[in-house]
């Protein structure tokens, strides 16, 4: 490239220096500027008709290491990651339960409240991970879903008719599991805090920003083994040295895969670090795929509140982002939810699909079905089926139309199978398969995932999540010839914020969608 042509220097980024608690400026990083250099090197019609084995996607290099030590993390340190706390205070739930049910109570009360107890304590958040392990944060709630669980049960009692003295045997029986379960519920925390100080157990902890913050964080937790963190090293661009021995000068997610990996880290603390904050989220990404616990110590902590979320360490407030969602239990719930309605749906649709192939055929003759590859979880390409709406002209116009809604091409046929969605069906196969879910961030093209990776922030951390038949950006409009940016912020808020409940939202949303006509 000659000097004339060379693309001017991006503009200065400010940054809050927490070493001298002013506003620096910095450059942006250079790697940057050579990602934006790639596309214009590339030609975007070649990128995109280039045949599937020669195609890598641009973060699918970086996404299969990371996978790959992500895997190999795991494995190594299975034991490390459980959590020996949640697991104690679960039996010590359990061994009370069964003692309820095997005691001299009526069967059906002491099952209904096995019942609730068992949703009620999780959800209660008494088997959280934490690094204050103390019985007075837990009593109010762990008293309460007896209380609920116990008054279930004798709401239950009187349509069942159960007798009044058998009623009363059950709430004595109640109130001796819950004081007795208490008792060793205290006992258990008291050993996991002497076992933490005398033993030093704990997780292998990462601090990333080695200012006056992150020093304070350090030698706290030096300090107060019992909180259940083990500093072993800083990561911060401009290090100072300080409470640990290293300090790293890099921030970028290659380098933080490697360090979680080598040094087998099982929480990352940001603190405050001279770098820029999309710098910063990648890396936090980067650590919830390494299936890290990442806490956060947040802006003006000294006026930040205590919630359902925030840790304290010694006074600085800790934020507990939420994991991965691929690593919750729930998500192997979404994984079977999908199994058996993509199961069952395609079963139960085959005579649409057969009807609606059956009328391609005669529209526009074969073939009834469109494949074409798409990038899904990890950056992985698939083949992606559709019911054919028109017929391209080419290879090269199937692979670079971005939206065929208002082709003058498309038949009676192909619009009303568009508008109806009815040509995302074969797509099941798809979830079946493991491919796609029926609800996650839209699969796209490869040449359009290179493009818009280069082009938008974090359009690449879509990719965290397998790909969806519905998601959160469509319900919310962002169908066809709309925002990019947009769907990839909604796309990374709903990777944030899922839940199952989340997933139900969306679909429901997608059925009015579908019947007021809202497909293109």
């Amino acid at each position: 490239m000659e000097p004339d042509q060379q693309e001017a220097p991006p503009p200065d980024v400010a940054l809050f220096d927490d070493r001298r608690g002013t506003t620096q400026f910095t450059r942006r990083a250079p790697f940057e500027r050579r990602r934006r250099q790639t596309l214009s090197e590339i030609p975007l019609r070649q990128s995109m008709t280039a045949p599937e084995e020669d195609y890598l996607p641009l973060q699918s290099a970086e996404a299969t290491s990371l996978r790959r030590r992500a895997a190999h993390h795991r494995e190594r340190n299975l034991v490390e990651r459980v959590s020996i706390l949640a697991v104690t205070l679960a039996l010590i739930d359990l061994t009370g339960w069964l003692w309820l049910g095997l005691s001299d109570i009526d069967g059906r009360l002491a099952l209904i409240l096995i019942g609730v107890l068992a949703l009620s304590r999780p959800a209660a958040r008494l088997y959280r991970p934490r690094l204050r392990v103390t019985w007075l944060d837990d009593l109010p709630r762990s008293l309460a879903s007896w209380a609920f669980a116990a008054g279930a049960a004798v709401m239950v009692a009187v349509p069942l008719r159960v007798p009044q003295h058998q009623v009363s045997n059950f709430l004595r029986a109640v109130l001796v599991a819950a004081v007795v379960g208490e008792l060793v519920r205290l006992a258990c925390m008291a050993l996991v805090r002497i076992a933490r100080r005398r033993f030093g157990i704990g997780e292998r902890t990462l601090i990333m920003g080695a200012g006056k913050v992150g020093q304070a964080l350090a030698e706290t937790m030096l300090a107060h083994p019992e909180l259940g963190l083990k500093p072993v090293l800083f990561l911060d661009p401009d290090p100072h040295g300080g409470a640990l021995p290293v300090a790293l000068g890099s921030l970028n997610s290659s380098d933080l895969a490697e360090v979680i990996d080598r040094e087998r880290i099982g929480v990352v603390v940001v603190s405050f670090a001279l770098t820029r904050e999309a710098d910063l989220v990648d890396t936090v990404i980067t650590a919830h795929q390494m299936r890290c616990a990442v806490l956060v110590v947040p802006r003006l902590f000294e006026l930040h509140h205590d919630g359902p979320d925030v840790e304290r360490l010694r006074g600085y407030p800790l934020v507990r982002l939420r994991p991965d969602p691929t690593t919750r239990i729930s998500w192997w719930v979404k994984r079977v939810f999908d199994i058996l309605m993509a199961a069952l749906a395609l079963i139960l649709l085959a005579p649409v699909l057969t009807i609606s192939a059956f009328a391609i055929l005669l529209e526009s003759g074969r073939p009834m079905l469109f494949h074409q590859t798409r990038i899904g979880l990890d950056g992985v390409p698939f083949r992606l089926h559709k019911l054919r709406s028109l017929r391209p002209d080419s290879e090269e116009e199937a692979q670079t139309t971005w939206n065929v809604a208002l082709d003058a091409r498309l038949g009676p046929v192909g619009r009303f199978v568009r508008r109806s969605s009815i040509d995302e069906l074969p797509q099941l196969w798809n979830i079946l398969r493991g491919q796609m879910s029926f609800v996650g961030p839209r699969p796209e093209r490869p040449g359009y995932v290179e493009l818009f990776s280069i082009e938008y922030e974090r359009y690449w951390a879509r990719h965290r999540v397998p790909a969806g038949l519905t998601g959160l950006s469509q319900v919310n409009g962002l169908r066809g010839d709309t925002s990019i940016s947009e769907r990839a912020r909604y796309d990374n808020y709903y990777i944030a914020n899922w839940s199952l409940w989340l997933d139900a939202r969306i679909m429901i949303l997608t059925v009015r969608e579908i019947l007021l006509g809202g497909g293109g």
